[in-house]
């Protein structure tokens, strides 16, 4: 039985009807304990089959070791959503309720290439000289959080310089707990500088500023 129903399949399908580029759904198992991975495969896969220009490839983490790290994937279950070249999308856990749109909104950028962002925006990650890690943390239960989650894929998009880890908190409560997460949307900035709910671009710039000080 699948996961979409007939009307989301449809809704999938327009969406990615205007696809101007191929985009590959690199999705990591873990043998050793994934409570999702099996839905994660379908889900993707299911995805896929609407149209011709996305394309899945299934990898074991710890079997696939190189591949995992020529992507920086360190845990699973992950996704990672590449485009015409690799934006630094990764989505770890399962993107399922609302953060079904994030995985949408994932494909779509990646397959476009370029970002909505305003020019203040744009204008200061042209200036970026460093690295930057933005982790969001969400819950497929939380409407909110496809908004913190699609402002750090358009800022990824944007700058080479800038990696969008989505992370389902309660997936890996290691990494909640490191981050002391106890809301959801939570934005993390290189490890140190946090931005609660679902922020404006502005003030994840700040955080950037602050975390690069």
């Amino acid at each position: 039985m699948g996961l979409l129903d007939q009307e989301t399949t449809t809704r999938v399908k327009n969406m990615l009807a205007d696809l101007p580029a191929a985009v590959k759904l690199v999705v990591f198992t873990d043998d050793r304990h994934c409570e999702y991975c099996t839905e994660i495969v379908q889900l993707v896969t299911e995805v896929a089959a609407t149209t011709d220009l996305v394309s899945v490839e299934i990898f074991e983490i710890h079997r696939d070791a190189d591949k995992a790290r020529d992507l920086h994937i360190e845990r699973a279950p992950a996704l990672a959503i590449v485009g015409e070249r690799d934006y630094g999308l990764r989505f770890y856990g399962i993107p399922s309720g609302y953060e079904f749109s994030t995985l949408l909104h994932g494909i779509h950028s990646a397959g476009h290439g370029h970002a909505h962002l305003d020019t203040q925006t744009k204008a200061y990650l042209d200036g970026l000289k460093v690295p930057v890690d933005y982790q969001v943390f969400v819950t497929p239960t939380c409407p909110y959080c496809p908004r913190a989650a699609v402002l750090a894929i358009e800022m990824a998009v944007h700058s080479d310089l800038v990696n969008a880890n989505i992370v389902e908190s309660a997936e890996f409560p290691d990494l909640a707990n490191r981050f002391s997460v106890m809301g959801v949307p939570l934005t993390v900035i290189n490890g140190k500088e946090r931005v609660e709910g679902a922020a404006p671009a502005h003030m994840v710039v700040d955080a950037m500023r602050r975390a690069m000080a």
